[in-house]
Formats: C-alpha cells, structure tokens, sequence
C-alpha cells in the first residue's frame, strides 16, 4: 500500500506531565500545575445535572461565556474569544499572523505551544535568554528584527515561576515596534498576589497591539473540559472568529466555566490554599538546599545545584513513592531543575514527608 505524502515538521512534539507509574495505583499527580483543589461545587453541580442537552450543538460563539467573562474581569464581551484550551486560541493567533520566514520571538524557557504553533505554519522561533531564570526585556529585543511578528511571553512563566513586574511588562511594550504583537499569557494571573505585579489584562486592555490569553484549567480546576479564552482588538477578534473552528467550546465547558467565576468564595480558597503551601513547601525544601523560585503561580521549580542530591534522584525516588513531578529536561532541556505543582493538603504532606525520608538517608 502506498501512503500519500504529507507534511514532515522537524518539531519536538510537547509532553505533558506524567501521570501514572507502572503498577502503582493512587498515584499523586504534581507533573501538570493543575488545581490543588479541583473544581468549584457550583461546576460540579452544573456538570451533574440529568437534564442537560447534550444532543445539540453548543454556543459556537460562546455569548452567554463571553458575558460572564466580560463580567467577572470587567472588558469588553466584544473582545474576547473562547478556545478549546487556550492552547486553541494560540493556534488560531498563528494561522492569523504568521506566513513562513516570519519571526517568532519566546524567551528560551517558556511554554512549549509557543514555539510548537509558530513552527507549524512555517515561522522561524528566536530564543530569547532568561536572566537566573527570569524573562529579560533586553534579551526579547535584542532578537527582534524587521522580519518579526509576535513576541509571546507567559507571566508568570511557565515552567520557571518566574514574573515580570508592572513595570519591566509596561517597559517591553514601550520599547517593542507598534506593528509587533505582544501576546501576554496570564494563565496563572488569579494565584497572583505580588504588589509589583500587575496582569496584562489590567495593563492593557485597550491597547490593539497587545493580545491576552487566559485558561480555566489552572485556578479554576477545568483542565479536563478544554476551555479557554483571548482578549485584544475587536479587529484581531473579528478575523480570528472567521477561523475560529465550529462549536470549538463544548456546552459542558462552557457551562462550567460560568459557573466557575461566580464561585468567589472557592477562588479566594484556592488563593488562600496556595499562598500557604507555597510558602510550606519552599521553607521545607531549603533545609535541603533545595532552592525556587519567589512565590508567584501554582508551581516552583526546584534548583537542586546546592543540594548533595540531583533532581533525577529526587524525582525517580519519589516516583517510585507514587508521587510525580514535572522533570524539566523533557521539552525544556533545564538540567538537575524539577517542577513542583502544588497540590491538595494530603498530597503536599505526602510529599514532604517522603521527601524528609528519602533525603536523610
């Protein structure tokens, strides 16, 4: 048989944080920054009800979710677009933007869809270099050149934990050629409460040339629904709509998500839970000169270059525990580094306590 011809993209596909161990049941998932807490009661509810309608198609354009939405964050329901993930809404920011040769700039540890997207359509990938694991606004313009289309950076970034302040953020767009698209990813952006910090949803919400992206699956504990949203130039949103997929956003998702941000009192339990745990587990690892980032977003990587023990021991020690961390070589190549998700009380007590165990041997 003969297969007909088809693309080949010299591209390393993204790999998601693990999830099982062979033979282990009950295993503790801290590989995917995901919810520490799960989902809110109301969603859960939402999700449970009998009579939902689920032989339609849902809201192709997610109006009652973009209501909501403009609700909640107090912007312009005009502005935003709902993605399956925002990972969809990336995608459709590349189609849109980017023709081959066009340049993409990231900074060099960033989130992998960044890169893996630009590349699909055909655009060159410049990496920009992080300062101790921090984005560096003079690194990001020292890479631009005419050719340049889109500067995407998350903040805080993902998998570094490391932010940008308000006013190294205001800085970049200053400086950044008009004609370039900023896209600033806040999907860690409800876990912050760093006084320097400000989103890039408050800095710029009427700015056309600055493109924002949120998610639902990180504080709001929706991973597995797949819904996500962008802001930015009712233009951009306009042209993105034309190639924006059919009924991308499932009706479940989008009802959830609703009711998702109503939830205030869940949203500032999860704040509260993760403030505290960030705080417990850093203190924790650095008796054992294991040393992370300032507390930003739902994560910490741990930098084992002080530490009598590598990552790799670490993380296979602990795996065997039935505890899984995110190993920062895959995708990201940061050696002896681990990501840490924060999880529920039970599992960062877990964690702690085979951690003390396997490092005092």
């Amino acid at each position: 048989m003969i297969t007909p011809n088809f693309k080949k993209f010299k591209i390393e596909a993204y790999k998601p944080g693990k999830s099982k161990v062979k033979k282990l049941k009950n295993v503790i998932k801290l590989s995917a920054n995901e919810s520490a807490l799960g989902m809110s009661p109301k969603a859960k509810k939402i999700i449970s009800n009998k009579n939902l309608n689920l032989d339609k198609y849902p809201d192709g354009k997610s109006k009652n979710l973009r209501k909501a939405i403009s609700k909640a964050y107090k912007c312009n329901s005009e502005k935003i677009i709902c993605g399956a993930g925002s990972d969809e809404v990336i995608q459709m920011l590349c189609q849109l933007f980017l023709n081959p040769k066009d340049e993409v700039v990231v900074p060099e540890y960033s989130f992998l869809m960044y890169r893996i997207y630009s590349k699909i359509v055909g655009a060159k990938v410049l990496f920009a270099k992080e300062i101790n694991f921090k984005v560096s606004v003079n690194e990001i313009l020292k890479k631009i050149t005419k050719k340049t289309k889109i500067v995407f950076i998350a903040n805080p970034n993902n998998p570094t934990g490391t932010y940008l302040t308000k006013k190294e953020v205001l800085e970049l767009r200053k400086r950044l050629n008009k004609k370039i698209l900023l896209v600033i990813d806040d999907a860690y952006a409800e876990y912050m409460k760093n006084k320097d910090y400000s989103s890039g949803l408050e800095l710029f919400k009427n700015k056309d040339n600055v493109f924002i992206l949120r998610t639902f699956s990180k504080m709001f504990g929706l991973a597995s629904l797949r819904v996500g949203w962008g802001y930015g130039s009712k233009k951009i949103v306009d042209a993105l709509n034309v190639i924006k997929p059919p009924f991308n956003v499932n009706g479940i998702a989008q009802l959830a998500a609703i009711q998702s941000l109503k939830d205030k009192a869940f949203i500032n339990k999860s704040i509260r839970h993760n403030l505290l745990y960030s705080k417990k587990i850093k203190k924790f690892l650095e008796k054992y000169n294991i040393f992370s980032n300032s507390v930003s977003a739902n994560f910490l990587l741990l930098n084992f270059e002080k530490c009598r023990y590598s990552a790799k021991f670490l993380y296979e020690k602990l795996k065997k525990n039935g505890i899984i961390l995110r190993s920062t070589e895959d995708g990201y190549h940061i050696k002896n580094k681990l990501r840490l998700t924060i999880g529920s009380k039970k599992e960062n007590t877990k964690f702690m306590n085979v951690t003390k165990h396997v490092l005092k041997k």
